[in-house]
């Protein structure tokens, strides 16, 4: 069996001859470091990006097999984005900047991690109607349909996904979660309408890319959200179900329509209180299954839910930064989830900064060993 044809029996409960190997790519600083250190060269990691030729080399080089968050990608955005450009800057070096979502962000050279968001063009209906609305239209030009035809599964050895879009993280990153928070209460029909819109977009691209596409052609459909942190959703739960659940339905039905059953979420941060919304509503592998500092993991949830959740990730990445008796560890930790079934361990996030290069290698080894 090739690391394909074993993710889709793990996935649908079928016996497989070894476990893939699976992670989520790196922070840029990661590789930056490894660099530095003489681990890889500048070319190795030169428009390196999730699933392309430098990504999997990388895969090689480290022990493993394949990354999740390989999808072919549709244009669910803003088209046009907007021209990013350097509002204010500051002696230190420091920067404001309005980046390709219309959001002011402060650029600090000597930070890391996401920038802090100061300001919102989107604010109300006059600034929904002057520069976003008309950008969130459809179009056939949203969709490479040259290669979807060229797509040929009995040529790949590694799963492919179907990008499906963010139906609220995207909302959420135009407007910011106080933004979205307030519009809610105080204009709640251009709430509905902004979700509405965004949600047909990649409905559409989603039914078009499907409808091009040779049958078979993707293993699994993906979502991306990060609409929770450490205390759990950064929207009501009730809202998103009655607002979002809806839009979730019409394109997992799209999907499955089309012979594919497996429909990934990726969504950081404690995930509990919107998981069974998105199970009601055709969602039924959770990833990356952060473990945070509320330890999740897939146990509790396949003790609740049953064989019908799925979960790629929920694997403690921290590791990687201490020693290969914390990796030991942590593989002891991972076996009895293993043997649940429809799980496949990977790392819990991207592979930070203060991850190991050795150490990585390592944790892949050990895998190997340990699960075949």
């Amino acid at each position: 069996m090739n690391h394909r044809e074993c993710i889709a029996a793990i996935l649908h409960y079928r016996p497989y001859d070894r476990l893939p190997i699976v992670h989520f790519g790196y922070w840029r600083e990661t590789l930056e470091k490894w660099v530095a250190q003489g681990h890889l060269t500048s070319e190795e990691i030169t428009e390196l990006w999730d699933g392309n030729a430098k990504d999997q080399a990388l895969a090689v080089k480290l022990g493993f097999d394949c990354n999740w968050n390989c999808n072919y990608g549709l244009n669910h955005g803003l088209v046009p984005a907007f021209e990013p450009k350097v509002v204010r800057e500051f002696p230190d070096g420091s920067q404001h900047v309005l980046n390709w979502n219309g959001v002011v962000e402060v650029h600090n050279p000597a930070a890391q991690g996401i920038p802090a968001e100061i300001d919102h063009l989107l604010k109300d209906r006059a600034s929904w109607e002057e520069h976003y609305k008309w950008r969130y239209q459809w179009s056939e030009s949203r969709v490479n349909l040259a290669g979807l035809r060229e797509l040929d599964a009995a040529q790949r050895s590694l799963p492919l996904g179907i990008y499906c879009g963010s139906l609220f993280g995207h909302i959420r990153d135009v407007v910011g979660i106080e933004g979205v928070s307030y519009l809610y209460v105080d204009d709640e029909p251009l709430f509905r309408e902004i979700i509405d819109t965004v949600a047909d977009l990649c409905y559409r691209n989603v039914e078009l890319a499907l409808r091009t596409a040779r049958p078979g052609s993707f293993d699994f459909a993906h979502f991306w959200e990060d609409i929770c942190f450490k205390n759990g959703p950064l929207v009501s739960p009730a809202v998103f179900e009655e607002y979002v659940g809806p839009h979730y339905k019409r394109i997992t039905d799209c999907v499955r329509s089309h012979g594919i059953d497996i429909v990934s979420l990726d969504c950081d941060g404690w995930i509990d209180a919107l998981i069974p919304i998105w199970i009601a509503n055709g969602v039924n592998t959770m990833f990356p299954i952060e473990v945070g500092t509320w330890n999740a993991s897939i146990a509790p949830w396949r003790q609740k839910y049953g064989r019908e959740l799925r979960g790629v990730g929920g694997m403690n990445k921290t590791v990687f930064a201490r020693d290969r008796a914390a990796i030991d560890a942590e593989i002891e930790r991972l076996k009895p989830l293993v043997e649940l079934g429809g799980y496949i361990p990977c790392p819990d996030h991207r592979i930070a900064p203060d991850a190991e290069f050795d150490n990585v290698r390592y944790y892949c080894e050990r895998m190997r060993k340990v699960f075949g």
